[in-house]
């Protein structure tokens, strides 16, 4: 939420937010913890198995992928294409193996 709202403290005013951070700065504070916390949730239950769970890293990682796609969208209006093209290519990689996850989540709770 936080995140959201200094988005739109810049849309909206002269392009600096609230936090003195750059857009790259903004994104791997506020988007790594939960990539990395997917991962830790999906290694560190061992039993009773929750379809829940993987319903939600399904969501996350379908998330992720929208959030990649709005990045190569944005990339044809920057400077940086090829660096915002990797960052969204790397964000599609990264939600498809969080989708996956849960995949293999749902698959193993209905056993």
């Amino acid at each position: 939420m936080i995140y959201g709202a200094d988005v739109i403290v810049i849309m909206s005013g002269d392009g600096e937010g609230f936090i003195p951070l750059n857009g790259h700065e903004r994104g791997m504070i506020f988007g790594m913890p939960p990539v990395i916390l997917s991962f830790i949730a999906f290694f560190i239950p061992k039993r009773p198995r929750f379809k829940g769970l993987g319903m939600m890293f399904v969501v996350t990682g379908i998330l992720i992928i929208i959030g990649g796609a709005l990045t190569l969208v944005m990339a044809s209006e920057s400077e940086n294409v090829e660096r915002m093209a990797g960052e969204g290519g790397m964000l599609f990689a990264i939600g498809a193996i969080i989708t996956a996850l849960g995949g293999i989540e749902i698959k193993k709770s209905s056993k």
